[in-house]
């Protein structure tokens, strides 16, 4: 065998094992996130939903109001915290407003299962928050609970 051809298939297979070592990685993280906000929700005596993409989320009043789209811009309070309770961010009772395009994909696909008016709590899987990255007070594969509060949707 030629070793130019020798390199190339030692490349493939090289970057054959690297893809499979990453869904391996991706894998192991959602199933240690899944027992996380398991065991969270039944030390809380919470009744929660899960979505197929490992997203938990407990309505407490669904709302009766208008209901996000993904290109809404919506007004939301929230208290965002840590399993092990320790608060990382919190909005003031007015909220804050965005564009629901522009933030974590557990919020993006979360907050849309509230109408305005609505609150309850997302668990939100490492994966649909900041992954790998820490972000400030948040390490990385951190599964983020948040209270939050639908206040209004444009």
């Amino acid at each position: 065998m030629k070793p130019e051809k020798s390199v190339f298939l030692l490349s493939i297979l090289l970057l054959m094992l690297a893809s499979a070592c990453k869904k391996d990685d991706n894998s192991a993280q959602a199933q240690t996130d899944e027992k996380i906000i398991t065991d969270y929700i039944a030390a809380h005596n919470l009744t929660a939903q899960r979505t197929a993409s490992g997203l938990y989320y407990v309505i407490i009043n669904p709302g009766t109001g208008t209901q996000p789209v993904a290109s809404s811009i919506v007004t939301v309070s929230y208290k965002g915290y840590l399993t092990n309770g320790t608060v990382f961010d919190h909005s003031t009772s007015a909220g804050i407003t965005f564009g629901l395009s522009q933030v974590i994909k557990g919020w993006q696909e979360g907050i849309p299962k509230f109408k305005k008016g609505g609150n309850g709590i997302l668990l939100i899987p490492s994966a649909l928050g900041y992954g790998k990255q820490s972000s400030g007070s948040i390490p990385a594969n951190a599964v983020l609970i948040f209270e939050v509060k639908l206040i209004s949707v444009r």
